[in-house]
């Protein structure tokens, strides 16, 4: 394991340019005094070439960019912290517009490279086996704070795939993560197909409604039990966003095109790993058309849940993709930085280390 880490204050005195649409650059290149077209030009250097000043734009005429940096910054800042596991995998600690700090894990794997964003400080949902959910929530992330993570991270021109799986519910700071993935797919951001981008979600129904109906990206629910009165033991917000209000939506959609439909299933001892599970399992998803993701669970502090053994995956796979519901066991990475699937956490002191 190896750290590097930057320690700097930013101050939240200007109005950031990273996160702003083609439309709302207009606004500003208006408000500046800037030919319109410069609208264009600027988008060009935040989203294709990510810079990190006004002073690089340097189609922009001297003039223009004095006016732009008296009231705007790109908003880009730099990672608190990085630790690279001994899989290669890389966690980064980055600052966020309000003071705070948010993780995003970055996982190369043969020939694609991943990001796992983070769209919260801290979670609201409050899921008994996550250490986000124990942070409990902090704050919503911009637009800026999210794509910040994408254009400071050193790996940027390797990402291959992105994943809102880090810090926080997507589908409770949903006009921030659609607005995110506007501008990652735009073709004057990058230009990214949807099929790149996956985002994940504990099932709020009004948040889904909108998101097929806006988005073209991949959709993740988190299952981790068939059964809702199980489920809500383990994730108090089945409570309110029950599996049998939104799993119905889901059957309305067709999910024959490119769009891919997954579901994570956090495997525990004793829990949800049985064969009435699985059984349960094909009738409830059988008729959709998608994917189960069994998960390994990496065991936290002062918790009942332990992680299923690897015979026990093994086979609820085997039975699930036998009776056509495609299965796989995902690979944990990170697990030794606590960079693994439900360990992110950012309620902590920044560890005091030396820079690179």
């Amino acid at each position: 394991m190896c750290f590097c880490s930057l320690n700097r204050i930013f101050v939240a005195d200007m109005e950031k340019l990273l996160g702003k649409t083609l439309e709302e650059l207009r606004l500003v290149v208006e408000e500046c005094g800037l030919p319109r077209f410069a609208a264009g030009q600027m988008a060009q250097w935040l989203y294709v070439h990510g810079v990190s000043s006004i002073d690089e734009m340097t189609n922009l005429s001297k003039q223009g960019r004095q006016q732009l940096s008296e009231r705007y910054e790109v908003g880009r800042m730099p990672h608190s912290l990085c630790q690279t596991s001994v899989d290669g995998t890389k966690k980064y600690l980055f600052p966020t517009s309000e003071g705070k700090h948010v993780e995003s894990v970055f996982i190369p794997d043969k020939d694609r490279a991943t990001l796992c964003v983070s769209c919260q400080v801290g979670c609201k949902m409050g899921c008994q086996f996550c250490m986000t959910g124990r942070q409990g929530f902090e704050g919503q992330l911009t637009v800026g704070d999210i794509l910040n993570q994408i254009y400071s991270l050193p790996e940027r021109d390797q990402l291959t795939n992105v994943v809102f799986m880090g810090q926080g519910e997507p589908f409770d700071n949903l006009d921030n993560v659609l607005r995110a993935t506007e501008l990652l797919t735009a073709p004057y951001g990058m230009a990214w197909s949807p099929r790149r981008i996956t985002v994940s979600t504990v099932g709020l129904k009004k948040g889904m409604e909108r998101f097929l109906k806006e988005s073209q990206c991949h959709l993740a629910v988190s299952l981790h039990s068939p059964f809702p009165e199980e489920r809500a033991r383990m994730m108090p917000a089945e409570k309110a966003w029950s599996l049998t209000e939104f799993l119905p939506l889901l059957k309305e959609q067709d999910w024959t095109g490119q769009r891919r439909l997954s579901f994570e299933y956090i495997v525990f001892e004793g829990m949800n790993d049985s064969m009435i599970h699985a059984r349960e399992l094909v009738k409830l998803l059988s008729p959709l058309k998608c994917r189960v993701n069994l998960i390994r669970f990496h065991t936290i502090p002062d918790t009942p849940f332990r992680g299923a053994n690897e015979g026990t995956m093994t086979r609820l796979r085997d039975y699930l993709s036998h009776h056509g519901v495609t299965c796989t066991i995902r690979q944990s990475r990170g697990e030794d930085i606590m960079a693994a699937c439900g360990l992110l956490n950012t309620k902590k002191t920044l560890p005091q280390t030396p820079p690179c």
